[in-house]
């Protein structure tokens, strides 16, 4: 296993390069980032197997890193700052430590990544990971209004469809607005723990999903609240996948 740490400063660079030493003699440390700037030239070229990473940083903060870089590996955060763990745990993270810590809470959160990679190859237990991975989701959408411009949060929209060309998002108040996506650019935009791809031109939320009925061709005939306003069927090839998110699994 490789690693990387993102340390601005010294002192806690080498006292948790020396914890890691003694706890991990076999991990091999690849590299060591000072900024938000450097960390995220590291990683748009090179991979690591784990990387621990301090939140405040001399250029900034450490979430800035992965507004510009794609970051998949797993993340133990720390900071003398407790002000940041909800927003840490919804990134790739596998503990968060205050400082100062010990080689005990270290250790803790170490065990806890090779848990997730336990018996499996790296490349396996890095899937497995990913798969468990909060959503990144898109939290609302713009709506132009006239000469005005508002957004409409995701979690207040019961479905998405399209008609002659032109998607529609349509909220739970029972309001809809014309979006500038297509469906298909909807889709990846969306958790896919609450929307599903219902149909070729619909994406329903699954709390707006008001009652699932057996439909000729062994196809599922879905009814929406708020209606939506064309038949929704939902295809004999889709109708495993749609009956395993609804009853949570995903895949």
């Amino acid at each position: 296993m490789n690693y990387l740490i993102v340390e601005d400063e010294r002192f806690a660079y080498e006292e948790l390069k020396r914890m890691m030493t003694e706890l991990r003699p076999g991990y091999i440390l690849e590299k060591r980032t000072k900024s938000v700037i450097d960390t995220i030239a590291f990683l748009k070229t090179s991979d690591v197997d784990l990387i621990l990473m301090d939140i405040r940083l001399a250029d900034g903060n450490c979430f800035e890193i992965f507004n510009h870089v794609e970051v998949i590996t797993p993340v133990i955060f720390t900071t003398a700052y407790d002000e940041h763990a909800i927003k840490a745990f919804k990134l790739n993270s596998i503990d968060y430590l205050l400082k100062p810590f010990d080689e005990k809470e270290l250790e803790s959160a170490l065990n806890k990544f090779e848990n997730i990679f336990h018996n499996h190859s790296y490349k396996a237990g890095r899937k497995n990971f990913e798969q468990i991975l909060p959503a990144r989701a898109k939290n609302r959408f713009l709506i132009s209004k006239g000469e005005n411009y508002h957004y409409i949060e995701t979690k207040d929209i019961a479905h998405f469809y399209s008609e002659e060309g032109v998607v529609f998002l349509h909220t739970f108040g029972d309001k809809r607005h014309i979006v500038n996506y297509t469906l298909d650019q909807i889709e990846q935009q969306l958790d896919n723990r609450l929307f599903f791809r219902v149909s070729r031109n619909c994406i329903g939320n699954v709390k707006a999903i008001e009652n699932v009925a057996k439909y000729f061709n062994s196809r599922l005939q879905l009814s929406f609240s708020p209606a939506c306003p064309h038949e929704v069927l939902v295809s004999r090839i889709r109708v495993p996948d749609f009956l395993k998110w609804m009853d949570g699994v995903l895949e």
